[in-house]
């Protein structure tokens, strides 16, 4: 299993917007984060930030992210979150919210 961590801004003036949003996310964005090995997946607000916490349990981790990314209704469920966000200034090459290294982990 792998961990991952991430966080992106959400200005103030989005914040409530994208919380309604995620009360009732669609059920095929729910079936395909599912199909592409994702489990415990949960995002926290944070002032102007959001953190995600998910475990990846699948066997390439690439290829379950390209399949998500290429999905239609993913790809409609991102048009209307990603203009609500704010990515950092961190962030690396291809990233959109910015993976955190893990620095400390007890069981």
């Amino acid at each position: 299993m792998k961990r991952i961590a991430q966080v992106i801004g959400i200005p103030a003036e989005n914040k409530a917007e994208y919380m309604r949003l995620h009360e009732n996310i669609p059920q095929e964005v729910a079936d395909l984060i599912y199909e592409c090995n994702i489990r415990n997946y949960s995002i926290y607000d944070f002032g102007e930030y959001l953190f995600a916490y998910m475990e990846y349990v699948g066997d390439d981790y690439e290829a379950d992210m390209a399949k998500m990314a290429a999905n239609e209704a993913n790809q409609r469920w991102w048009d209307v979150c990603k203009p609500l966000q704010r990515p950092l200034p961190e962030r690396l090459d291809g990233e959109w919210w910015h993976d955190l290294q893990c620095c400390f982990h007890q069981d």
